[in-house]
């Protein structure tokens, strides 16, 4: 692909002596959404977790094989330089309950120790606002407790907090399945809008989202990449049968 943004190779992650992803080999480009989809426990969380090394905070965890962030080594990196440039947002929405929203949106900044003026933090918070969908919503009540606003509400808080730091890739972790269907619609629209300024990697158990929001497909089973390709063409013509027996609900 041109303008590779991520590249892994033959990468494998462990837990002790269990093996949780198994060779795996994958690319993304800029500005594409690449959907990370399987079976519960076939290591899509694993795999992102790894992306932003957030894998080795566990006990006896540990990585094999290679990954490139435009072409800079992922795992030869200083991990809080790294976290700068993947941001993260998580299943559950989870704001600083402590802080504003306003304080929430430009947290990595403190949490880096980046100094900005009034103006720049102004900005900032308003454009990862408007980016996030949300500005309208909030704009009256910044200085409230992030953890007042709704759970739809509070995940695009998370995305705005994310996009502030302008990160060259933006991992999301099933974002909506803590979400009502009205919420999980407004977030879908928000992944497709910001597609024009992002990089997304996105974890989704739901079929019919990773159909409607994303560019690329990989179909993970038992910690093996099974098929990755364009969505629409793994989604009509797969090459594998157990992808296609997924996608039609034979097991998952």
């Amino acid at each position: 692909m041109e303008s590779t943004i991520l590249r892994i190779e033959d990468f494998s992650a462990y837990f002790g002596e269990n093996q949780v992803l198994k060779d795996i080999n994958l690319s993304t480009s800029k500005n594409l959404v690449t959907a990370l989809m399987g079976p519960s426990g076939c290591g899509k969380t694993t795999l992102i977790r790894c992306v932003n090394r957030m894998h080795e905070l566990i006990p006896g965890a540990r990585v094999s094989g290679k990954m490139y962030l435009t072409n800079e080594d992922v795992y030869g990196m200083k991990p809080i330089v790294l976290r700068r440039k993947i941001g993260m947002v998580f299943q559950k929405p989870n704001p600083f309950p402590t802080m504003s929203i306003y304080d929430n949106v430009i947290a990595g900044y403190k949490l880096n120790g980046i100094k900005l003026s009034r103006d720049d933090a102004d900005t900032i918070v308003e454009q990862s606002l408007k980016s996030a969908a949300l500005w309208n919503e909030v704009k009256d009540s910044l200085h409230r407790k992030g953890t007042f606003l709704s759970g739809g509400q509070q995940q695009r808080l998370c995305i705005a907090r994310a996009i502030a730091m302008k990160p060259e890739i933006l991992l999301l972790d099933e974002p909506t399945s803590a979400l009502d269907p009205k919420s999980t619609a407004h977030i879908e629209e928000l992944i497709v809008e910001l597609k024009k300024t992002q990089t997304m990697l996105l974890v989704t158990h739901n079929i019919a989202q990773a159909a409607r929001v994303s560019d690329y497909t990989a179909f993970l089973y038992l910690g093996e990449l099974i098929e990755f390709g364009p969505t629409e063409k793994l989604f009509t013509v797969p090459k594998d049968k157990r992808t296609e027996e997924y996608l039609t609900g034979k097991f998952g």
